[in-house]
């Protein structure tokens, strides 16, 4: 999202996700939850497992630090439903290059909370989930709708599924200023069991914007003679409307000795002239009876928007015009390890078994035509070209009962 600065940085604990099993021998479910990052989807038409999951996460890269703690619950009623809901908290604190070129550092709170509910149905499971998100400037809310069916004796789960969002934007330096944003996003998936140790999905995304996409804080700069610095700002205008298609294909092979090899390549494309690239290896590994350790690597890039300009000649050059660094063309690779202990038995009262999971990541951001304009001694427009580093982690505890 354009506009919100960090809400879709954590996503550790995904309702709707099944639970694990336990590691005394390999099941795809254990992969398939958020303790391993991975996502193809479990094959049988089955309700989620009673569950609880405690996460503590910390974002800090290129001056933004975010962190807060998230509680996710499911339970199931009867044999047919299945209730879950989420709190998640975002605390921020910035002064990212972004930031301190037009403004100062700010410190805000983002607090989310989801409630959902999944129904079974022969081989046919449906989905209906509510989420609001709301900062101090920016406040969204979301519906979304899905159904998954398996076919084949369970070798092959076709799921669709529909997201409605509605977004109200505000500035917390005008009061008033206030736009609205719409966004619409259909899911095509598919799942397959190929062989006995090899499970591929395929997953087609199109999303659908319209409405105020721009942050109402950020500016962009251009020449000008008249100032000191031979350098002016004025703010950012995109296009009201926007629609993106990206399609991911992943695959799990399960190795002899219990553990496996991931792969996933997702690719993207916008109206605004985007076009990213990911790809990702990962590798899992048991050891002993409760343990399971990840080692994963990851690298993306992506090409600029039409309208994006790290310094512009004049003053409403175009008719659009950007500088937000994460519409300029950029590469990005970073490794992620990964350690989860599963402990606990049905005798322990209530709890059936728990896991300990603590996930790191390192990123490395190279923007290939944002520019520093922070660095001394060089002319505007010639500052070497802006880089970053992040760091990741995510600490989370699982009960199921």
């Amino acid at each position: 999202m354009v506009v919100t600065k960090a809400s879709s940085i954590f996503s550790a604990i995904s309702p709707g996700q099944p639970a694990g099993k336990r590691p005394g021998r390999f099941q795809w479910g254990l992969l398939a939850v958020g303790v391993l990052g991975f996502c193809v989807p479990l094959m049988a038409a089955v309700l989620p497992e009673d569950r609880a999951d405690f996460l503590y996460h910390s974002y800090s890269g290129g001056g933004l630090v975010v962190n807060g703690p998230s509680i996710l619950a499911r339970k199931k009623i009867g044999k047919s439903v299945s209730m879950w809901g989420k709190y998640y908290v975002d605390s921020l604190t910035s002064a990212t290059i972004d930031v301190v070129s037009a403004a100062s550092e700010y410190h805000e709170e983002r607090i989310e909370k989801s409630v959902g509910v999944d129904y079974l149905h022969d081989k046919s499971t449906l989905s209906l989930g509510y989420t609001n998100s709301a900062e101090n400037d920016f406040v969204a809310n979301t519906v979304n709708f899905g159904i998954s069916h398996s076919l084949f004796g369970d070798l092959t789960t076709v799921s669709l599924g529909y997201t409605r969002g509605l977004d109200d934007v505000t500035s917390s330096v005008d009061p008033n200023f206030s736009e609205s944003a719409e966004r619409s996003k259909y899911r095509l998936g598919i799942s397959q069991v190929l062989t006995k140790n090899m499970l591929m999905g395929m997953t087609f995304e199109t999303v659908t914007d319209e409405g105020h996409l721009e942050s109402p804080y950020r500016r962009v700069r251009f020449l000008d003679t008249s100032a000191a610095t031979g350098v002016a700002y004025q703010g950012e205008e995109y296009p009201e409307t926007r629609t993106s298609h990206a399609l991911s294909i992943s695959a799990l092979y399960y190795l002899p000795y219990r553990a496996a090899i991931k792969a996933e390549t997702r690719l993207f494309t916008d109206t605004w002239g985007v076009n990213a690239s990911m790809y990702e290896l990962g590798y899992v590994h048991p050891w002993k009876q409760h343990w399971i350790f990840e080692l994963r690597y990851r690298a993306y890039q992506q090409d600029q928007a039409d309208f994006y300009s790290d310094m512009f000649n004049r003053i409403s050059e175009f008719n659009y015009h950007a500088r937000d660094k994460e519409l300029s063309t950029l590469n990005t690779s970073s490794i992620g390890l990964g350690a989860s202990y599963e402990f606990g038995d049905k005798s322990w009262r209530f709890i059936d078994k728990g896991s300990v999971n603590l996930m790191y990541d390192r990123y490395q951001i190279d923007y290939l035509n944002f520019r520093n304009e922070l660095a001394e001694g060089y002319a505007p427009g010639t500052e070497p070209m802006y880089s970053q580093t992040a760091d990741v982690v995510r600490f989370f505890v699982s009960l199921w009962y």
